[in-house]
């Protein structure tokens, strides 16, 4: 079990990023968070096994990769899961 924080940058808000993660986080075992940050990135926090998060990714940057200037990425192994599901949260 792992958790990726990632941190996109380029034109991703205002466009629908947020609610496209969240609904592709439907279709895979992941759970974690979405949400803008002040500077104008989008951060997004999975949890859920490396394949499983590799695959999440992929979709993300296939959906939205005419965004996405820049991402930057940070894993980590976790024991657990800290999140039950996948949501969109408050911007920061």
């Amino acid at each position: 079990m792992e958790r990726v924080t990632v941190r996109y940058l380029g034109r991703v808000q205002g466009v629908g990023f947020r609610a496209t993660a969240a609904h592709l986080a439907q279709g895979f075992e992941v759970t974690g968070f979405v949400r803008n940050v002040h500077d104008g990135s989008v951060e997004l926090v999975a949890e859920g096994e490396p394949p499983e998060l590799r695959k999440f990714l992929n979709a993300i940057a296939t959906q939205m990769g005419n965004k996405i200037v820049e991402q930057r990425e940070q894993w980590e192994p976790i024991e657990r899961r800290t999140f039950d599901r996948f949501t969109i949260e408050a911007s920061i």
